[in-house]
């Protein structure tokens, strides 16, 4: 990877549409977004791989790698690229044990600097910093810059810096984040591609170090 890039949240979805749409009209105009987390809501499994496939057929030949959050199963059984785990338990070492090394898997919700070492001694393909809890809590944008800067400069798995809001981008790219990720928040706002561009462009400047 020569550049830093987006990684973006999708909202928790019934239905492919009209996210799936919107999301890949926003994502063509930016040129910066290196994967999707999709979010599914508590629908029956038919339905949710059949969201699943629509945001792979509608986003893998722009370029966005379709990562499915918590399911392995339903990641492989959809086509997706990978799978997003929560913390460093089970789910995670069945996901690592059965999808690499066709599919990636993430992990994220890692509170503790021990907590991210042990994910990290795993080798999965990346860590993400500060993506909101069960509960919707986000840690102060502080904490998350602090996070990624410690890790950035001493481990090579790759970062993702989560971003509570436009504001925070060029903090966590400037903190080291390989990654930035956009919450679930940017599809609340009018025009998502705006922010998809100015986001990109705060990432181009901070370039990564060779």
């Amino acid at each position: 990877m020569t550049e830093r890039r987006l990684y973006l949240h999708s909202p928790a979805l019934a239905e492919a549409e009209p996210f799936i749409g919107r999301a890949a009209a926003a994502i063509g105009e930016a040129d910066a977004v290196a994967c999707l987390l999709l979010r599914l809501a508590e629908v029956d499994p038919g339905r949710r791989k059949a969201i699943v496939r629509a945001a792979c057929e509608a986003l893998q030949p722009l370029g966005v790698a379709v990562i499915v959050e918590g399911d392995a199963q339903l990641a492989a059984r959809a086509d997706a690229d990978g799978v997003h785990c929560a913390g460093a338990g089970e789910d995670f070492a069945a996901a690592l044990k059965s999808l690499r090394p066709k599919r990636i898997v993430g992990v994220g919700r890692l509170a503790t600097r021990d907590e991210a070492m042990i994910a990290g001694e795993a080798e999965p393909d990346y860590l993400m910093f500060g993506e909101p809890a069960a509960d919707g809590f986000v840690r102060p944008l502080d904490w998350r810059v602090e996070r990624l800067g410690w890790w950035a400069e001493i481990f090579n798995v790759p970062c993702v810096g989560y971003a509570a809001a436009a504001g925070d981008v060029d903090a966590l790219a400037a903190a080291g984040a390989d990654f930035v990720a956009l919450g679930d928040w940017l599809w609340r706002e009018a025009d998502a591609a705006t922010i998809l561009r100015r986001a990109a462009a705060s990432l181009a400047a901070h370039p990564l170090r060779e």
